[in-house]
């Protein structure tokens, strides 16, 4: 059952660095396109960078899935070498990957709403008249459309792969 664990966390952990690795490969060229949108608005594309928006793998985009994936890894070690520590935490490392994924998924399905919210919270009177859904769907559609079968399957994987790894913690206990 250790085995079992520490394979689940392994995808999970390569699920996780997939999502920086498409956002370098393919991130500039969904800025771009998120420019180009924002020039058609009449909206000065600097308007990303100054309310913190980012198609790339830079800050938070890359650091928070590595650590993700190094945390998996080394959850998985432990399993590897059958280190009692290994199956609590499971419970917890797993656990937070679960909440931390639902996050993502809500964040995604609500990028639209969370964005026009930021944009008025600021006040400023540019990035309120942004029509934020053909913004993203231009970024969007500068990834290849196989990026969406990728995502769809890294949250599945996420999802599945923690739970088995919860199981297999369980019952080699």
């Amino acid at each position: 059952m250790h085995l079992l664990a520490a394979v689940a966390q392994l995808l999970v952990a390569a699920a996780f660095v997939s999502i920086p690795l498409v956002r370098h490969r393919f991130g500039p060229a969904a800025k771009a396109a998120a420019e180009a949108e924002l020039r058609r608005q009449d909206v000065r594309p600097e308007v990303l960078a100054e309310n913190g928006l980012r198609f790339d793998a830079g800050g938070h985009e890359t650091a928070a899935p590595v650590a993700v994936a190094a945390v998996m890894t080394a959850t998985a070690a432990l399993h590897l070498a059958a280190v009692g520590l290994a199956t609590p935490l499971t419970w917890v490392f797993s656990s937070l990957v679960i909440l931390m994924n639902l996050a993502i998924v809500h964040s995604n399905r609500t990028a639209v709403a969370s964005v026009e919210k930021a944009f008025r919270r600021k006040g400023d009177p540019e990035p309120a008249r942004v029509e934020v859904a053909p913004f993203l769907r231009a970024a969007e559609d500068a990834f290849p459309g196989w990026v969406r079968l990728q995502t769809y399957v890294r949250h599945t994987l996420v999802f599945l792969g923690s739970a088995v790894a919860l199981t297999a913690a369980s019952l080699a206990g």
